[in-house]
C-alpha cells in the first residue's frame, strides 16, 4: 500500500522593503503555476513570505510595526493567491506576520497556516520559538527583533488530519528557528504527524558568534533531516533566499525524507520550486520500528525537559 503525493517547496529570493504584498503574491501564483503544471497536490511558502524580513529593522512607531503585519487573512492583497489555488485545486502553506484581535486585545504573532485545494485555511500555527532580542542593538549592522515585534505563538504545535491529493494525511507546522529544537518534532511525532511544513528566513552571518557562520547551511539540514529520522516524517523546507536590504539569506530549501534523506534540493537563491514525490506511507518504516514510541520511549525518565526550562547543573 502507498500514499503517495507530489508536494513543491516553493522559495523565494529576496523582497525588496518597497515591494508591495500583491507584487510578491504575483510571484507566488506563478510559483503555485508551476507546482500544478508539475502534478502537485501541495505547495509551501517560506516564512513571513509576503514582506521583506521586517525584524531586521528597529521601529519605535506602532503605525510604522503594524502596516507589515495581516488583520485578515485572506485580506484584499492575499485573496488572489486562495482564489488561484481553489482554481487550480491546490493545497499551499503560507507564513506571514498576524495581527490578531482576540478577546482580551490585539495580539501579534508570526503565523503559518495550511490551506487546502478548495482554499478554504485548514489549520493554523504561531512561532513559538522567537529568536533574537527584545531591544535596539546598535553593534548589529542588522536587527532580530522578532522578540520585540511578536507575542510567543499560543496554539502550540498541532496537527491536522486532511486530504493530501488523493489520500488523507497527517500534517504540521512549525517556522524557522523551531527547526532548531527536537522538540518541536517531537511534539509532532506524537501526534502522529507524516508531514511538517517548515519556513524559514536564516541570516547567513549570526552576529553573536560570527564564527559558526560559515556552518550556516550545515546546521540547517543538520536539524531537518534529524526530525525527519528521529520521528519518522516527510520534512518541507522553505527558504527566503539572496541578499534582501544587504542581509544574506540561506536558500537550501529541500524536501526530506522519513529516512533523513534529501531527496530536492533549491540550487539558488531566487525564487525557485522543487519537487517529490512523498509516500506518506514510508513513515512507518520509523513509527512502527526504530522509533516506535509505545514501545521504546520512556517519558517517566524524561521530566527534566518539561519541569525546567534552562540547565540544572550538579551540584559538585
Amino acid at each position: 500500500m502507498s500514499r503517495k503525493t507530489l508536494v513543491g517547496a516553493a522559495q523565494l529570493g529576496p523582497i525588496a522593503r518597497s515591494d508591495t504584498r500583491r507584487q510578491v503574491v504575483a510571484r507566488m501564483i506563478e510559483l503555485m503555476r508551476q507546482a500544478k503544471a508539475r502534478g502537485c497536490d501541495t505547495v509551501a511558502f517560506p516564512e513571513l513570505a509576503l514582506t521583506t524580513f521586517f525584524p531586521r529593522w528597529y521601529f519605535e512607531d506602532q503605525t510604522d510595526i503594524d502596516a507589515w503585519f495581516e488583520r485578515e487573512m485572506p485580506g484584499p492583497d492575499t485573496l488572489p493567491l486562495f482564489e488561484e489555488a481553489k482554481k487550480l485545486g491546490i493545497g499551499f502553506y503560507l507564513g506571514y506576520a498576524e495581527l490578531a484581535q482576540e478577546a482580551d486585545g490585539v495580539h501579534r504573532y508570526n503565523t503559518a497556516i495550511l490551506v487546502d485545494k478548495t482554499g478554504a485555511i485548514v489549520g493554523k500555527y504561531r512561532k513559538v520559538h522567537l529568536p533574537g532580542h527584545r531591544e535596539h542593538e546598535p553593534w548589529r549592522a542588522f536587527q532580530h527583533l522578532e522578540k520585540r515585534y511578536f507575542e510567543r505563538g499560543n496554539l502550540g504545535f498541532g496537527a491536522w488530519r486532511t486530504q493530501v491529493g488523493a489520500h488523507r494525511g497527517i500534517l504540521g507546522m512549525a517556522l524557522c528557528n523551531d527547526r532548531r529544537w527536537p522538540e518541536t518534532y517531537r511534539v509532532l511525532g506524537l501526534q502522529g504527524v507524516e508531514m511538517a511544513f517548515i519556513g524559514y528566513n536564516t541570516p547567513i552571518h549570526y552576529p553573536p558568534v560570527p564564527e559558526h557562520d560559515h556552518l550556516q547551511g550545515f546546521h540547517n539540514h543538520l536539524v531537518l533531516q534529524a526530525g525527519a529520522y528521529q520521528n519518522g516524517m516527510w520534512i518541507v523546507g522553505i527558504a527566503k533566499a539572496g541578499k534582501e536590504e544587504g542581509c544574506d539569506l540561506l536558500g537550501q530549501s529541500c524536501i526530506i525524507a522519513p529516512t533523513g534523506e534529501i531527496v530536492a534540493m533549491c540550487s539558488t537563491v531566487e525564487d525557485e520550486l522543487v519537487t517529490a514525490e512523498c509516500d506518506l506511507d514510508r513513515c512507518r518504516e520509523l513509527k512502527d520500528n526504530v522509533f516506535n514510541f509505545g514501545l521504546h520511549r520512556e517519558p517517566e525518565t524524561y521530566r527534566l525537559i518539561v519541569d525546567t526550562k534552562g540547565p540544572v547543573e550538579p551540584a559538585h
